[in-house]
């Protein structure tokens, strides 16, 4: 879908509303970091030894940034105005453009403002947890059938399902966005969807931090992986609160759904939140007696 709309931009100038992919940002970057890391792996392997997971993952982050904002800052998006592609994702995150003219409009929905170059909280970081945790599998099982170590097999196929689950979600987000229609209240099946989401989303995270820390103490390998998963969750939470001008998408209304005195989070959202930590402390707990002198 990115050379699609390079096509365009080169043979045309601009690309049209109608014959924008939705999300190539920040899908195609990362597919061409992932490539990238993947390709030069068996280099990293052999020259840097116990750093090649570092140097491609170093390596995979820096082909995304850089591909990401030259297709931000280069690709035009014409409707009946022409903005920058990130601009035009924006408004895509908060509802799709041929919702604009048929949704209700209310005061307490109107929560969008000016384009902030924050929004991209969001994309950054499940662009960066899908790369560190895409390389790392790679690397990974890469490892494993040159040493035949397999202490790291049972943390590397869950984080592997995890990886594909969370990345099958992005998928079916990009094509539904969750079926909001820009309300602040979402539907029911909108906000099972986003709690699975955030949730997935800090477990894979929890899990590549628990994935070097086999064999320690449980106060390392369980406690704190699951402290990543929570505090991953919460800065997506930041994510969308920024992309809605201070506040959250609602999952109803009554006291577990309202936002609480002095904070943006509901109870409904603490409890998402500590559900990606305590999902994450079972995962860990599961493989943290694995080998203590597993080099990584």
């Amino acid at each position: 879908m990115g050379l699609k709309v390079i096509d365009d931009m080169v043979r045309d100038g601009t690309v049209l509303a109608e014959n924008y992919p939705k999300y190539i940002i920040p899908y195609t970057p990362i597919s061409l970091a992932i490539i990238v890391a993947v390709l030069l792996l068996p280099v990293m392997m052999k020259y840097a030894k116990k750093f090649a997971l570092a140097v491609a993952t170093a390596i995979s982050l820096l082909v995304f940034f850089v591909s990401e904002l030259l297709l931000e800052n280069m690709v035009i998006v014409t409707d009946t105005i022409k903005t920058t592609l990130e601009s035009w994702q924006m408004f895509m995150c908060y509802v799709p453009p041929e919702n604009f003219k048929t949704r209700t409009w209310r005061p307490v929905d109107v929560l969008i403002g000016d384009y902030s170059p924050a929004f991209k909280i969001h994309f950054y970081a499940i662009s960066v947890v899908l790369i560190f945790a895409l390389v790392n599998c790679f690397y990974g099982f890469a490892q494993m059938i040159i040493t035949k170590n397999k202490s790291r097999l049972k943390a590397l196929v869950i984080q592997s399902v995890l990886t594909a689950l969370f990345l099958g979600l992005c998928i079916f987000a990009c094509f539904t966005a969750f079926f909001r229609d820009g309300e602040i209240t979402v539907s029911a099946i909108s906000a099972v969807l986003m709690s699975l989401f955030f949730v997935v989303f800090g477990v894979t995270a929890g899990v590549y931090a628990g994935s070097f820390l086999l064999g320690k103490k449980k106060t390392l390998s369980v406690l704190l992986p699951s402290f990543v998963a929570s505090a991953v969750t919460i800065v997506m939470y930041i994510g969308e609160m920024v992309l809605l001008s201070g506040h959250l998408y609602r999952f109803g209304s009554g006291f577990l759904f309202d936002g609480l005195p002095g904070i943006v989070l509901a109870p409904v959202d603490i409890l998402v939140i500590a559900a990606s930590g305590c999902i994450n402390a079972a995962i860990c707990n599961v493989f943290s007696k694995q080998n203590k002198n597993f080099e990584v």
